[in-house]
């Protein structure tokens, strides 16, 4: 098996994810053998630097000896089992571990298949709950500018990356969409802290303008990661926790991509001492290893839904692999890795490293801001330092820096000209200063013309 040959065969039945095939003409997809650690390697044995962690999903490496161990030792019991009427240990055990290692109160966990379908679970719970209540005015919900929750209808319709969106809007429900707090946009000298209890404003005005006919607030909480990781003060939880119970609307806390970690904390929410109405998980949840997701919620919500069936108020939403025996006994081995090894404390130390790798991207003539959140660092790549302006978007530097990068050997997929590293936590400090230098000569390529 070669490279050429595998992707000979991938572009006569293949139709690949967030991508336009005809790109595919001149650059083809590679071809992946096998990975290992922050590593993966195709067939002519060229070797890559993960540092986007597989669409942000690797926590652990590839091929991780502990999850590893755990799936094979689940493969000689049970793969999969019909999830209503019917348990197991493994479903049991991390509903039990995902409860315990969650804000306050979210005492309840519903699994479903990935994030797109874990938001809208989250949605429909939110105005069911209302129903049952008899609030039937209730009937929206208010998003974020810029927020991205899935690509399923209700997830997208509540995201607002309008390259994601504008070409669905005639099927998607209405949404109340405010201003983000996305600290990108603040005055000179001003702290992200102010800049994002100013715009909380925005978000008050609209919950007191639309709260009668509102089931929920939905936020992605600090980054708005497919939004071109844009970053905002831990204030905004707070202050939106506290209108949200004043209001009598629900909080979904979107943690798909900033879970587990990625921010600092387990839970972004943690950084604020918030809990969520709802707290919706995946991509990290399993470690990277297989498609899971889970709402957690509280027993007020959940006892809403507890009743005769004559009632008619049960949640009848459903998935063919729902608590997949594989999938959390996966999840259950990456919560116990997080246990074990403490890595929290670890990735402090990692980002500490980031940041110092990344420092000399300040000043660079066309690098207008680098961000970071922990073990996220973005770098957003424009135009003039000084105005701000971007780069026209039909130029794709941030693609040119990506396909410079995969000829040094490092993964960074880009999100339009926005560079940034979200590595698995297992990467040394040699591998993020090799991912940071090339990052550093990929830019000074593409800025050249």
């Amino acid at each position: 098996m070669t490279n050429p040959s595998l992707s000979q065969r991938d572009l006569s039945v293949l139709w690949h994810p967030c991508t336009q095939m005809k790109d595919h003409e001149t650059f083809p997809p590679i071809p992946i053998k096998k990975g290992q650690g922050a590593w993966l390697e195709d067939f002519d044995g060229n070797r890559y630097l993960d540092a986007v962690s597989s669409w942000w999903v690797n926590l652990f490496g590839h091929c991780n000896p502990i999850i590893n161990a755990a799936l094979k030792d689940q493969l000689d019991t049970l793969e999969h089992v019909i999830f209503a009427g019917f348990t197991h240990e493994s479903a049991v055990k991390l509903a039990e571990s995902l409860i315990e290692a969650s804000p306050p109160g979210l005492t309840r966990c519903f699994y479903a298949d990935n994030g797109s379908a874990a938001v809208e679970v989250a949605l429909k719970m939110s105005f069911h709950y209302w129903r049952n209540w008899g609030a039937i005015k209730k009937t929206k919900f208010i998003a974020l500018e810029n927020s991205y929750h899935g690509e399923t209808l209700g997830a997208l319709a509540v995201g607002n990356v309008p390259l994601y969106k504008e070409t669905y809007a005639a099927l998607l429900m209405e949404v109340i969409t405010v201003p983000s707090p996305d600290c990108y946009h603040r005055a000179p000298g001003e702290s992200w802290m102010d800049y994002s209890s100013r715009r909380f404003e925005l978000m008050e005005n609209a919950l007191r303008d639309h709260a009668e006919s509102v089931c929920a607030v939905i936020v992605e909480p600090l980054v708005q990661c497919a939004g071109n990781m844009r970053m905002y003060d831990p204030v905004y939880l707070q202050l939106l926790r506290e209108a949200c119970d004043r209001y009598h609307v629900h909080l979904i806390a979107d943690e798909i991509a900033v879970g587990f970690g990625r921010t600092g904390t387990l839970f972004a929410c943690e950084q604020a001492a918030i809990s969520p109405d709802f707290m919706c998980l995946s991509k990290g949840l399993t470690g990277g290893y297989l498609p899971l997701s889970a709402v957690l919620t509280t027993d007020k919500i959940y006892r809403t839904f507890y009743d005769d069936y004559q009632k008619l108020t049960a949640f009848l939403h459903s998935h063919s692999y729902t608590g997949n025996a594989l999938s959390c006994r996966a999840g259950l081995a990456t919560l116990e890795i997080f246990q074990q090894q403490d890595i929290i404390a670890k990735n402090r130390i990692l980002a500490k490293t980031m940041a110092k790798v990344a420092a000399r991207f300040h000043d660079h003539p066309h690098v207008a801001e680098v961000r970071q959140m922990g073990m996220i660092v973005a770098i957003e790549l424009v135009k003039n330092k000084l105005t701000r302006e971007p780069y026209p978007w039909q130029e794709r530097r941030g693609l040119r820096v990506y396909r410079y990068a995969l000829s040094k050997g490092v993964l960074l997929r880009p999100l339009g000209d926005v560079i940034y590293f979200m590595p698995p936590y297992i990467i040394t400090e040699d591998e993020l200063r090799l991912m940071a230098d090339v990052a550093w000569d990929g830019i000074q390529l593409v800025v050249k013309g």
